[in-house]
C-alpha cells in the first residue's frame, strides 16, 4: 500500500462526496463532473489495489489477511456500485448515494493502510 496513493484517493473521495452533497442541496441529479470524479477515484483505487497485490505477491502479509482482502475488494467496487445506483436514482438523492459511497471509500482506505502498516507491510 502506498500512503501517497491513499492520500490522493482520499482527496478525490472527499471531492466526490462534496460534489454529491452539493447536487443534493441544489436538487439536481448527478452529471458529468460526478462521473469524471468517480472515474478518477476508481482509477487511483485500481492502481492502489495493484500496488497492494504486488506487495502480497512479494511476501508481505498483514496479520488480518482476510479482513485486508475483503476491504481491498470492497473499496474497489464501492465507487462503481455507488455510481450505478446513483445513475438509476430518478430523484435529487442520486448525489447523496454517490456521496455516501465516496465517504465510505475515504474511511475504508485509511483502515486498509492501518491494516497494512500494522505488520510493517
Amino acid at each position: 500500500m502506498s500512503p501517497a496513493l491513499v492520500v490522493a484517493a482520499t482527496v478525490l473521495a472527499v471531492a466526490v462526496a462534496l460534489l454529491g452533497a452539493l447536487s443534493t442541496l441544489l436538487r439536481r441529479r448527478i452529471g458529468r463532473a460526478h462521473l469524471a470524479g468517480a472515474a478518477a477515484l476508481e482509477l487511483v483505487l485500481l492502481v492502489q489495489a495493484g500496488v497492494a497485490v504486488a506487495g502480497l505477491a512479494g511476501g508481505r502479509r498483514p496479520v488480518e489477511l482476510a479482513t485486508f482482502l475483503a476491504y481491498l475488494g470492497t473499496v474497489v467496487l464501492l465507487p462503481v456500485a455507488g455510481l450505478l445506483w446513483a445513475r438509476t436514482e430518478p430523484t435529487r438523492w442520486a448525489g447523496t448515494v454517490l456521496g455516501v459511497a465516496a465517504a465510505a471509500v475515504a474511511v475504508m482506505l485509511w483502515r486498509l493502510l492501518q491494516l497494512w502498516q500494522a505488520t510493517g507491510g
